[in-house]
């Protein structure tokens, strides 16, 4: 519990440190500086909107964009052209992002000042194991009682949090145990795409792709149709591979030094054909910051 509370101390100084007050318009803000140059980038959260503001000598001014009708005015691309006429960059091109506003920033600094030194971000990767449990009625092979077996998996996630912070790849092992209504257990491990449609801080929504996977099934199924006749059984091992493309739900939630991750895999699936059941695979865990 000490470290946990030094730990959030620390954050919280961080966070004093890194924001400052500024007073535009006779209303203060406390802002983060994301680029510090002849031109200085500034930008905080006010009312659950990120707010973007240039700095230039003793001129401070907030970056709007202003919706009249269906079409937005843009009039940050004229303040920004305004601000940079002695060194002139194209502001065509230039969203109302921070990403895209320190690129203009950093391009207007190093002509304006020859020692000044880029502070645009190179892709750095991280990476994230994640563990998981959960159920699934295992849509991709014979369950004529459309029942639900255990399973458990494991992920490995490399994520880029600078210049691709809506994208990962995950290599994921799972393992789906048998039980005395469903005796059929599988082995698989797959490589997935998952792009983030809600990427925040704090929590993350995303759409997970199976892109291939190679598949291990032993099934038990002594009367699969359940019409008393077991000459049909169903018997063995197998494995192969697959590319299933298939799309399913899920989101993160931070929490200590990771996340709890929550997916709903397999909803449809373009290069498979199921058995006909709704599917039904879900899976709650843990995902830790490696």
């Amino acid at each position: 519990m000490k470290r946990l509370l030094l730990l959030l101390a620390i954050l919280c100084t961080g966070t004093l440190f890194a924001q400052k007050d500024y007073t535009i318009g006779g209303q203060t803000y406390q802002l983060t500086q994301e680029v510090s140059g002849s031109l200085d980038l500034l930008w905080g959260v006010v009312d659950n909107q990120y707010r973007y503001f240039i700095q230039k000598d003793e001129q401070l001014l907030e970056l709007t964009n202003t919706k009249e009708g269906k079409d937005y005015k843009e009039e940050y691309k004229v303040a920004l052209s305004n601000l940079t006429s002695d060194h002139p960059v194209d502001v065509s091109k230039v969203k109302l992002t921070k990403g895209s506003l320190r690129n203009f920033c950093d391009s207007y600094n190093s002509l304006a000042d020859a020692t000044y030194q880029s502070q645009r971000q190179s892709i750095k990767l991280k990476t994230r194991l994640g563990v998981w449990g959960g159920m699934t009625n295992y849509p991709y092979f014979i369950n004529p009682g459309n029942d639900l077996n255990g399973q458990a998996g494991i992920d490995f996630e490399i994520v880029d949090h600078v210049k691709l912070r809506r994208h990962s790849l995950v290599v994921q092992f799972r393992q789906i145990f048998s039980s005395s209504a469903y005796d059929m257990s599988s082995t698989q491990f797959s490589l997935n795409y998952r792009f983030k449609f809600v990427q925040t801080e704090t929590f993350d929504l995303f759409i997970n792709t199976k892109i291939t996977d190679y598949v291990h099934i032993s099934p038990n199924l002594l009367d699969p149709d359940g019409d008393g006749d077991i000459s049909d059984r169903i018997q063995g091992s197998e494995g192969g591979m697959q590319v299933p493309f298939a799309f399913g739900l899920g989101g993160d939630i931070a929490m200590a030094n990771g996340f709890i991750t929550l997916a709903w895999y397999d909803l449809l699936a373009i290069g498979l054909d199921d058995n006909g059941n709704f599917p039904v695979d879900f899976a709650i865990g843990y995902k830790f910051k490696l």
